[in-house]
């Protein structure tokens, strides 16, 4: 007995000592769940952006660049910043773009003391070349030459100074723009931006009221430049199942037929995108709600975006839909078979026409079925709409 007692006594003192050391040192977040808390932070920051966060922090995690295409005044720079401030230790590199914009103002000026050694070298510290983070305003403002050095950062994550080739520790590269270029030499650069989003300004009242009524945020959540780098691993090994896979080949050949043409890097590249996307998302795996996605990669043209967006929407969901219309009418059936009819007959014979188109009806769906689960569409939804085509057609059934 004496022996229980004193176990049960050592237990409940662990038990203290636990929440006391629980109380001192509080659990460590993950990385994962640091970049969804500074997700929600930000959103409450940039009102009617959540699709702008997340294609900012998804860059962050797949190693790509943004480009903002919008009016001044859309808190354009001021995201690239605030994300910026959100990584323990990264540095920021801020700069408006225009045609007499010198290669000085962005890489450093040129080392004197290396010009003594026939080394052409710049110096670049606080400059681009050192930055992890950046924000480029006019990005097509520049001439060829600075264009030109951009897109080796930008693609090959290196700077060319002097006699030597120097890797950039640069993460993500955010441009804005007012418009987008109609020069062919522009056309590379704006490529290289894998993400594209069209911002304008608020648009609805509760949130412009919300705006005026923003106060400094009391606290940012943080993250280690090291915590990305395990978050960005994370990210890499999430797996992509074959039905996604076919999804984007199905996608890629209906975007075809409507002249809408992805180079084949980008498609790889959107494979990146989606893993980032689902790991933002704290999934496991990558699936079908992280497609949608793809509307910000496989456009060129803002006016693409429409088609884009509405051919992920058919392809995913257009089965959905379409068997929502047939449900439609079969309770339009049904209702027209329920109607106060003058004699018995006319009832039958209302009754019975109801249930042979709501038969041929119930065939119709049960081909889109067998259509969605040879392409592994979920069918939880189309299986409820059928189910209630289906009580439908019993019910015309039992009044003949």
């Amino acid at each position: 007995m004496a022996k229980r007692h004193c176990a049960g006594k050592c237990r409940r003192l662990r038990a203290c000592r636990s929440r006391r050391r629980s109380a001192i040192f509080p659990p460590v977040a993950s990385p994962r769940e640091l970049l969804r808390s500074i997700r929600e932070e930000l959103g409450q920051i940039f009102l009617e952006r959540d699709e702008l966060i997340d294609g900012a922090l998804v860059a962050l995690l797949a190693a790509q660049h943004v480009l903002v295409i919008g009016p001044p005044g859309t808190a354009k720079s001021m995201l690239a910043d605030e994300v910026c401030r959100r990584l323990t230790g990264a540095r920021y590199f801020q700069w408006l773009l225009t045609r007499f914009t010198t290669p000085e103002e962005l890489f450093g000026a040129v080392s004197l003391k290396a010009l003594e050694e026939d080394d052409y070298r710049r110096l670049t510290t606080h400059k681009l070349p050192e930055a992890h983070i950046a924000f480029l305003d006019e990005v097509f403002k520049a001439s060829s030459s600075i264009l030109n050095t951009i897109l080796t950062v930008m693609n090959e994550r290196r700077f060319h100074n002097g006699r030597e080739v120097v890797e950039v520790p640069l993460l993500t590269l955010f441009a804005a723009a007012n418009e987008l270029p109609e020069d062919d030499e522009l056309l590379a650069l704006h490529d290289r931006f894998l993400l594209r989003f069209v911002v304008d300004y608020l648009g609805e009242d509760f949130r412009f009221l919300k705006l005026l009524q923003a106060r400094p945020a009391a606290a940012r959540t943080t993250l280690p430049l090291a915590a990305l780098e395990e978050a960005r691993a994370g990210a890499a090994a999430l797996p992509v199942p074959g039905e996604v896979l076919r999804v984007m080949t199905d996608l890629r050949r209906e975007l075809r037929a409507k002249n809408v043409i992805v180079s084949d890097r980008r498609w790889a590249q959107a494979v990146g995108v989606l893993r980032a996307r689902a790991y933002l998302a704290g999934r496991g795996a990558v699936g079908d709600e992280d497609v949608p996605f793809l509307e910000h990669v496989l456009w060129r043209d803002p006016a693409e975006r429409a088609v884009v967006r509405t051919t992920i929407r058919e392809l995913l969901r257009g089965y959905e839909d379409e068997v929502q219309v047939l449900l439609y009418q079969s309770r339009e059936l049904r209702e027209y078979a329920l109607r106060a009819w003058d004699t018995d007959e006319l009832r039958t014979r209302a009754a019975l026409e109801a249930h042979t188109k709501v038969r041929n009806i119930l065939a119709k769906v049960d081909v889109i079925l067998s259509q969605a689960r040879t392409g592994r569409r979920p069918l939880q939804r189309v299986e409820m709409l059928r189910d209630e085509i289906a009580e439908i057609e019993r019910e015309m059934l039992g009044r003949l």
